[in-house]
């Protein structure tokens, strides 16, 4: 179902209320469609060997892994894409370091930030924070609004983040954004996997469905379609990318 709302899990040690590796197998089960690791400031080696155990079972529910900021573990691990965020690699450079088979993803504060993002080679951008998160304190919320007119006027798929749950997932989704990206709303909780469960529903409920859908990552496959570490993700390159790399219009 490429056409349904996606569900990322963004990674952060300080917000999981059980071990991390334990929560995001319980998110797994729940049914998110994507798990980016982001371990800010922790080593490459640290990162790399989560990738490597989160990968088998990822790939197992057809989950997609991105790797935040890291391009060298992405590669090394043989995750499905990278995310970049504002002091990571300038999307273009990335770009040219991952195969045409790696998403490559990047959070954006702006639509001029989307528009340089999209330009520099992103197949998707994470647009946020849209409401109040303890992720970042003290700073104001860019809204609703300001989603919905990113969302509009950009070629690619458009990820809400910030502070968003099931209560508000409505609004947010209402927008034509193609999914959500979420931290404390599956790890902070008791239950990982029931708060998974409990937003899976909540958005797979939505009458409407995305503006420009996501890529999902391929469902079932023998090993030859699974990235092994040190190989680079075989994922197809979503069509617009494709199009737009054989000097085509966008088929879609």
């Amino acid at each position: 179902m490429e056409d349904r709302f996606q569900i990322h899990l963004i990674t952060d040690r300080r917000r999981a209320r059980i071990g991390l590796e334990e929560a995001v197998l319980a998110a797994l089960r729940g049914g998110v469609d994507w798990v980016q690791l982001r371990e800010k400031g922790g080593p490459a080696a640290g990162l790399y060997e989560t990738a490597l155990r989160i990968a088998p079972e990822a790939r197992r529910r057809g989950v997609g892994v991105l790797v935040n900021d890291r391009v060298d573990v992405a590669l090394a691990a043989g995750a499905d894409g990278v995310h970049l965020a504002a002091r990571s690699l300038p999307p273009a450079v990335a770009r040219s370091l991952i195969s045409g088979g790696m998403l490559l993803g990047v959070s954006v504060h702006s639509l001029q930030e989307a528009r340089r993002a999209v330009e520099g080679g992103a197949d998707y951008v994470t647009f946020g924070h849209v409401y109040p998160t303890a992720s970042k304190p003290g700073l104001p919320p860019r809204g609703v609004r300001e989603l919905a007119r990113i969302v509009e006027s950009v070629e690619v798929p458009v990820l809400a983040v910030g502070g968003i749950d099931a209560s508000n997932v409505r609004e947010v989704l209402s927008t034509g954004a193609s999914g959500i990206a979420v931290i404390s709303a599956i790890l902070a909780a008791a239950d990982p996997e029931g708060a998974a469960r409990r937003l899976r529903r909540a958005v797979d409920d939505l009458p409407h469905r995305p503006r420009r859908p996501m890529p999902e990552p391929r469902r079932g496959g023998g090993d030859a379609d699974k990235a092994q570490p040190g190989e680079r993700g075989a994922r197809r390159r979503p069509a617009h990318r494709a199009a737009a790399a054989r000097g085509e219009e966008d088929p879609g």
